[in-house]
C-alpha cells in the first residue's frame, strides 16, 4: 500500500468490514437504581439486510473498462475505486513483491500529470491511496463532485500513458520504500510469523504461498524492463474495475469516462492461475522463539474461496469461535479458568481459497498444556456439534449491523465502491454482498457444523512463538520458497532507460467550485440533572451513535498513580450490580449494539453504537454500564492480568516503547501526560484493588462532569425522553468537583538523545519534538495546524517527500501537534532503515531548520493547506463518526459548536506570513529531544554527527 499494509481479505469489504470495531473514546457513573432489563426487540435478520443496500448502474466502454455507479447525494463527493484484476499470486518466481512493487511506482507520476497528490489534494481530494493483495491491486480516492473530471484523467493517463514517465530514478526510490514497509512490519511483535503460516501450508509454486511484500532478494531484483512488460501485459482497461460512488449518476458519469478512458487499446486478459486450497498430508507443529512479551499459539488451515458454498460458514463459525465478545474460545480460556489474555479465530477470505486460523495468548504464569487442552477441545466441540441457534443469530445480528452501520462512505478503504467492485472482481456480481448477507441470515447452526468439519478436521498447522531470542530473518522470508536450491536473482544493475512518451499530451482539468460546507447545526437540549445533550440529526443510515463524555482522562492520575483511572473505564463493561460481563456482551449481540469504553488524555467516554429501532433497549445497557458498576474481584483480576500483559506487550514493540520513553522525556516523570498515551505503569497497576475502582468512579463519574454528543438518526422529540429515563436518573452531587494537574509546569524544552536499545531491530524508530508554551484550548491555532501540514502531517509534507520519495530511507514520516486541553507537544515520529538512523535524525532537525529560514512556505503549499483544505472540508465530514468526532474535540478544547462551518473563513484569512510566523514560533529544531528506539549496537555509532551525549534508557522501565 501506499500508506499502510492491507489486512483484509477479498470478502473483506463486506464481512470483514462488519467486524471492525466502531469506536471513539472513553466512560461514566454514579448511584442510582439499576435500569431494569429490557428484552431485546424481534426484528428479523432479514429486515436488517433490508436495510444493506447499494443500487448501481453499470456500462462498459469497447476497450472492456467496467464502470458502476451508484449513486448518493448526502454530500457533493465522489468516491473513485479502482481495480485492476492482478495481484501476487501472478508474480513469477524470483519477482514476488512486484505487484505491490509497481503498486508503489504508480503513484510517481504519468506521462502527463508530475504528481497525482498536488492537483488531486490541491483539489480537495482525499490523498490517493493504493494496495496490492494476492487478487488484485487497487486504487482509491474521493474527490469533490467538481473535481471528478480531474480524477479520471489522472486514473486514465495512468492506466494508458505510464511508461514514459518511469526512470531508473523512480525504480530505485519506491524499491527503498517498499522494502522498509517490509522492515516496518518484520520489526513489529509476531511480525514473522504470517511468513510462516503460507510456506508451512502450502507447497512451493502455489500462488498464494509467497508473501505479497516478497523477499529483499526479489525486490532488489526488479528491473525498468520489468516494470514495462508487467504494465503492458496486466493494466489493460479490459482487466479493470472502475466504481464511481457519491454525488454522481450514470448518464452523468459515461461522457467522462469515455472521454479519458476510450481511447486507452485493449491490453492481455490477466491468465487465470490455479490456486485451490490444500491439505495437508499431515499435521505439522513448530515452535520458534521471537521478542515477544507473551506465547502465542496458533492453528491454521487453508479453505475454500469466496464462492465455495462453505465460505460463509465457515466465517460465520469462526466468528463464534473466536470473534465475537462471547466466543467459545473466549468462555473457555479468557473468562472461566482465565488461561489466556486474548483468543481470536477468523477467515482471511481471497478469491480462490482462504486462510483459516485460531489462537491464544497464553497468560502470564499460565500452564501451557492446559491452555491448549482447553484451545483443542473447543476446536473439536466446535467441529462435533457446531454452535447452537442463540449463537448464530447473536453472530449473524453483528455481523449484519455492522454492515448498515458501514454504508456511509461512499469511497476509500471499505467505502460502497470497493463492495461494488469486488463482488464484480471476484462474483461477477457487484451485488455479491446482498448474496452473503441474506446466507449469513439463513444460516442453521447444523450448515455451521457441518462446514467446520468438512475443513477444521483435516491436518492443521500449529505454530507456537514463545519469548525469546529472534533468530529468523524476515530479509530472507516472504518468496518463493526455493532459494536454497535456487538462488535467488541477481540485483538490478540499474541503468534502464525510460520510454519515450506513448501517449498524447493532455492537460490536467480545472477543478470545479468550491463546494459549500454544510456542517450539520446541532441541537441542544438540558437533562433534569443538568447534563447538556447535544444532538446532529443524520438520518443517511438507520443507525444512532450516542458518546457520554467526561472531563476526566488518563491526567486525572496523579503521577504515581498512571493507569489507575484507565484501568477502571475498563472495568465498566465488565459487570454491573444486576447483569455479569458476559450477560452485557450478549446482549449488545442480540441488540446488534456496540459500547466501548475508553479513556483517552484529557477525557473519559462511553461511546454507544445503535440501530435505531433498537436505541432504547441499547440506552439501557449503556446508562447500567455507566452508572452501576460492580467491580468484582474475580473480574477484576482478570483485567489487571491482561492490563499487566499489555503492558510486557508496549515494552517489546518499538513504537510503543518510543511514546513511552518521549512522554517522560518531553513531560517529566511528575506530570500527568508523562504516561498519559500509555496503558500505565507496571507497579502501580499491580497494587491496585477493586476498592481503588469503586472509590476511582465515585470520584470522576458525576453529571456536572458529563455532557453527551448524539450523531445519527433520531430526533430531540424521541431522544430526550428516552436518555430522561436513563442517564437523566443519574443523580448531582454537592461535594466540589474533582481537579486534574494538568497545569503542572512540564519541563524546559532541552536538547537530549535518548536511546532504547531493542537488539536485532532492521529499523530505528525516531521520535522528535518538543512542547509547546501554549495550550490546547487557546484559539487561534490555525496557522500552526496549517505549518504541521506544510512539515509533516500528510503524503505531500516535506518531510515525507524527503525521507520517503527522495531518499526512500522509511515507508513514511508523519509530524503532529498533540490535542490536549493543557500543554500540547510538537513531535515528529518514523521508522527508518536501521542503518540511516543518525542521517534521518539530522534530514528531520535540517528540514525544520530551514523552514521558514531559508525555505518559507511557498504558493503550491498555501494553495494546498488553505484551498485544498476548504475544497476537501466534506470529505472530512462525510460519515457520522466523523461529525462525532469533530463535536466531541469542540467540547474538549472549548471551541463552538459552528467550529468547523467556520472553516472556510479561517483558513481563506490565513497567509504565508502567518504560516511562516508558526513554524518559527512552534517548530524551531532548537530545544528538540530525540528518542531512537532500535538495535543500539548499529545505531550508536551513527549518532556522534548529532552532537548530543547519548542517554540510554532501559526498555523494562518505562
Amino acid at each position: 500500500m501506499k500508506l499502510a499494509r492491507l489486512t483484509s481479505s477479498a470478502l473483506g469489504a463486506v464481512l470483514i468490514a462488519a467486524l471492525a470495531t466502531t469506536a471513539l473514546a472513553p466512560v461514566v457513573s454514579a448511584q442510582s437504581a439499576p435500569p431494569a432489563t429490557v428484552a431485546a426487540p424481534q426484528q428479523s435478520l432479514a429486515d436488517l439486510v433490508g436495510q444493506v443496500n447499494i443500487p448501481y448502474e453499470q456500462f462498459t466502454l469497447p476497450n472492456g473498462l467496467t464502470t458502476l455507479v451508484h449513486t448518493d447525494r448526502k454530500s457533493p463527493l465522489v468516491g473513485v475505486t479502482v481495480y485492476y484484476r492482478v495481484g501476487s499470486k501472478h508474480e513469477p518466481r524470483g519477482r514476488t513483491g512486484f505487484a505491490h512493487l509497481f503498486e508503489h511506482i504508480m503513484f510517481t507520476g504519468s506521462e502527463n500529470v508530475e504528481n497525482f497528490d498536488i492537483p488531486l489534494e490541491g483539489a480537495g481530494s482525499t490523498p490517493t491511496n493504493g494496495s496490492t493483495w494476492f487478487d488484485r491491486t487497487n486504487y482509491v480516492e474521493t474527490v469533490p463532485t467538481g473535481a471528478l473530471d480531474r480524477a479520471l484523467m489522472m486514473e486514465a493517463d495512468r492506466m494508458g500513458y505510464l511508461l514514459g514517465a518511469v526512470s531508473q530514478e523512480r525504480l530505485d526510490r519506491q524499491r527503498g520504500v517498499v522494502q522498509n514497509e517490509k522492515r516496518q512490519g518484520d520489526n513489529q511483535p509476531f511480525g514473522l510469523a504470517e511468513y510462516l503460516l503460507s510456506d508451512r501450508l502450502l507447497p512451493i509454486g502455489h500462488p498464494y504461498r509467497h508473501s505479497t511484500i516478497g523477499s529483499m532478494a526479489d525486490l532488489d531484483a526488479a528491473s525498468l524492463a520489468d516494470v514495462a512488460d508487467w504494465f503492458r501485459d496486466n493494466y489493460g482497461p479490459n482487466n479493470v474495475v472502475l466504481v464511481l460512488a457519491g454525488d454522481i449518476d450514470a448518464a452523468t458519469a459515461r461522457p467522462m469516462v469515455e472521454r479519458w478512458f476510450g481511447d486507452i487499446s485493449r491490453g492481455p486478459d490477466v491468465p487465470q492461475v490455479q490456486a485451490g486450497p490444500v491439505t495437508l498430508s499431515a499435521p505439522i507443529e513448530e515452535e520458534i522463539t521471537d521478542q515477544v512479551s507473551q506465547t502465542r499459539i496458533s492453528r491454521n488451515w487453508t479453505g475454500p474461496g469466496v464462492n465455495d458454498a462453505d465460505a460463509i460458514p465457515l466465517q460465520v463459525g469462526l466468528y463464534i469461535l473466536g470473534g465475537l465478545a462471547s466466543s467459545r474460545l473466549d468462555n473457555a480460556m479468557v473468562y472461566g479458568p482465565q488461561v489466556a489474555t486474548r483468543v481470536g479465530a477468523y477467515a482471511q477470505v481471497h478469491e480462490q481459497l482462504s486462510f483459516l486460523s485460531a489462537d491464544f495468548d497464553l497468560a502470564p504464569d499460565a500452564d501451557r498444556a492446559q491452555a491448549q487442552a482447553l484451545f483443542d477441545a473447543e476446536i473439536a466441540r466446535m467441529i462435533g456439534e457446531g454452535p447452537t441457534a442463540d449463537e448464530v443469530q447473536r453472530a449473524a445480528t453483528q455481523l449484519i449491523a455492522g454492515q448498515v452501520g458501514s454504508l456511509e462512505r461512499v469511497g476509500g478503504f471499505g467505502g460502497k465502491g470497493m463492495v461494488l467492485a469486488e463482488g464484480l472482481l471476484y462474483s461477477g456480481n457487484p451485488a455479491k454482498y446482498r448474496e452473503d448477507l441474506l446466507r449469513v441470515a439463513s444460516l442453521t447452526p447444523a450448515e455451521i457444523r457441518d462446514a467446520m468439519a468438512r475443513w477444521l478436521s483435516r491436518p492443521a498447522y500449529t505454530l507456537a512463538v514463545v519469548p525469546g531470542e529472534r533468530t529468523l530473518d524476515g530479509a530472507t522470508m516472504g518468496g518463493w520458497g526455493d532459494e536454497a536450491e535456487n538462488p535467488p536473482p541477481a540485483p538490478d544493475a540499474g541503468g534502464g532507460t525510460t520510454a519515450a512518451r506513448t501517449g498524447p499530451a493532455r492537460d490536467i482539468p480545472e477543478a470545479g467550485p468550491v463546494p459549500v460546507l454544510t456542517f450539520p447545526t446541532a441541537e441542544v437540549a438540558r437533562l433534569g440533572n443538568g447534563i447538556t445533550v447535544n444532538l446532529v440529526r443524520r438520518t443517511s443510515v438507520p443507525t444512532v451513535t450516542v458518546a457520554l463524555a467526561l472531563d476526566a482522562g488518563s491526567a486525572a492520575d496523579s503521577p504515581d498513580e498512571a493507569g489507575r483511572h484507565q484501568l477502571m473505564v475498563d472495568m465498566l463493561s465488565e459487570g454491573t450490580q444486576t447483569r455479569d460481563a458476559m450477560q452485557i456482551i450478549r446482549e449488545q449481540e442480540e441488540l446488534g449494539a456496540s459500547i466501548a469504553t475508553s479513556a483517552g488524555v484529557d477525557s473519559t467516554t462511553v461511546l454507544l453504537s445503535s440501530l435505531t429501532s433498537n436505541l432504547p433497549q441499547s440506552l439501557g445497557l449503556m446508562a447500567d454500564i455507566t452508572l452501576n458498576p460492580a467491580f468484582r474481584a474475580d473480574d477484576f483480576a482478570r483485567v489487571q492480568t491482561q492490563r499487566l500483559a499489555q503492558i510486557d506487550e508496549e515494552q517489546t514493540n518499538p513504537g510503543a516503547l518510543a511514546g513511552r520513553a518521549m512522554g517522560r522525556v518531553l513531560y517529566g516523570n511528575a506530570h500527568p501526560y508523562a504516561l498519559a498515551a500509555t496503558t500505565g505503569a507496571e507497579d502501580v497497576i499491580a497494587r491496585l484493588t477493586p476498592a481503588d475502582m469503586q472509590a476511582e468512579h465515585a470520584e470522576w463519574f458525576r453529571p456536572d462532569l458529563a455532557q453527551i454528543t448524539v450523531v445519527g438518526d433520531v430526533d430531540m422529540a424521541t431522544l430526550l425522553p428516552l436518555l430522561e429515563g436513563t442517564l437523566g436518573q443519574w443523580a448531582p452531587r454537592n461535594s466540589p468537583r474533582p481537579v486534574k494537574a494538568i497545569d503542572a509546569a512540564a519541563p524546559a524544552p532541552a536538547p537530549r538523545l535518548v536511546v532504547v536499545d531493542r537488539p536485532n531491530s532492521p529499523q530505528s524508530v525516531l521520535v522528535v519534538g518538543h512542547v509547546l508554551p501554549i495550550t490546547g484550548t487557546q484559539g487561534g491555532q490555525e496557522p500552526l495546524e496549517l505549518a504541521n501540514e506544510v512539515i509533516g502531517n500528510g503524503f505531500l509534507s516535506r518531510l515525507n517527500n524527503d525521507l520517503r520519495e527522495t531518499r526512500g530511507w522509511t515507508y513514511g514520516v508523519r509530524s503532529s501537534v498533540s490535542q490536549r486541553v493543557g500543554q500540547p507537544a510538537f513531535t515528529v515520529s518514523t521508522a527508518v532503515q536501521a542503518d540511516r538512523t543518525g542521517d534521518s535524525i539530522r534530514v528531520i532537525l535540517d528540514q525544520l531548520a530551514a523552514f521558514p529560514g531559508s525555505r518559507p512556505v511557498d504558493e503550491q503549499e498555501l494553495q494546498r493547506v488553505t484551498e485544498g483544505n476548504i475544497r476537501g472540508l466534506p470529505n472530512r465530514f462525510e460519515t457520522n463518526g466523523q461529525v462525532m468526532g469533530a463535536l466531541l474535540t469542540n467540547h474538549l478544547l472549548g471551541r463552538p459548536d459552528d467550529y468547523q462551518a467556520q472553516l472556510p473563513a479561517i483558513y481563506g484569512a490565513i497567509d504565508a506570513g502567518q504560516i511562516d510566523s508558526a513554524a518559527q514560533a512552534f517548530m524551531r529544531p532548537e530545544g528538540m529531544a530525540i528518542v531512537v528506539v532500535g538495535d543500539r549496537s548499529v545505531i550508536e555509532p551513527q549518532l556522534a554527527q548529532i552532537g548530543l551525549p547519548v542517554e540510554v534508557m532501559e526498555a523494562g522501565g518505562l
